[in-house]
């Protein structure tokens, strides 16, 4: 557990009626019981949202909207989960620049925020717009970066971005093939450099999505990555929503690679 002995998960998606996650307010409140009862005590709910969207949705009411269901379901949870700790802010497309002065868009009113690559390909573009975020005194965290088209083979863009100041979160799904094979080689890959910072569920509800008990976790247990597991799941969150960086996770020298080379994945 974390210092606090609570563990925590900053990349889902709760809020009701505003994305592509929970429909109703009953579908919220089922999909935090089950994060509750799979260890998870301390919560931040990523709605999405894109940077060039940003002005559009202010002037037609849609943060009004948002603001209205984010109060509903966190004080419905204040009620039926008292001792679980939800915060808001969004996941961000980065097909824009980073909204910097909306306080809602940083992940439980910290420095960070999670941001995604647009179209799921990497674009030479991102990295200047990581760039700009960290020049604003912000912390990007990118969101899923095994997901992305677009990785060179040495993985030098994210490195790349990483040196810029971004941190990376990976999904435990994609470590059992939720987001297909290419996903999977791309973060056990990661794993082995040791660059990812953070696991998280992207949890939107549906029944396939794998939470910190899930096959997810036993992935990097097989792997022989206990320490691993313990600070990209449960230490560095914990630390994110205290508002500090991530502490540096070793590279893991995977006991059952996949069975098809990486470079198969990367373009």
């Amino acid at each position: 557990m974390t210092a606090a002995g609570r563990l925590a998960d900053f990349h889902c998606h709760l809020v009701p009626g505003v994305d592509d996650g929970s429909e109703t307010m009953r579908d919220s409140l089922h999909s935090i019981g089950r994060m509750i009862d799979a260890g998870i005590a301390r919560i931040i709910t990523t709605p999405h949202l894109a940077a060039s969207a940003a002005g559009r949705v202010y002037r037609n009411g849609f943060m009004h909207h948002f603001d209205r269901q984010w109060a509903r379901v966190r004080d419905r949870a204040r009620t039926a989960f008292p001792d679980l700790e939800l915060r808001c802010a969004f996941e961000v497309r980065l097909d824009a620049p980073f909204p910097v002065h909306d306080e809602r868009l940083r992940l439980g009113g910290t420095r960070f925020v999670l941001v995604e690559v647009p179209d799921f390909r990497i674009h030479a573009g991102i990295a200047a717009l990581l760039a700009d975020i960290v020049r604003a005194g912000l912390v990007p965290v990118v969101a899923h970066p095994e997901r992305y088209r677009g990785i060179d083979r040495d993985l030098e863009v994210l490195r790349r971005w990483k040196a810029i100041g971004a941190h990376l979160q990976g999904n435990y799904g994609s470590l059992v093939g939720q987001s297909g094979k290419a996903a999977r080689a791309i973060v056990l890959r990661l794993l082995a450099e040791g660059l990812l910072d953070y696991l998280c569920s992207d949890f939107h509800g549906q029944p396939g999505y794998t939470l910190y008990t899930g096959p997810g976790r036993d992935e990097v247990r097989r792997q022989g990555g206990m320490r691993q597991l313990e600070l990209l799941g449960n230490v560095n969150p914990g630390r994110l929503f205290e508002g500090r960086p991530p502490l540096p996770v070793p590279s893991l020298e995977l006991r059952a690679p996949p069975k098809e080379p990486v470079e198969k994945w990367l373009e």
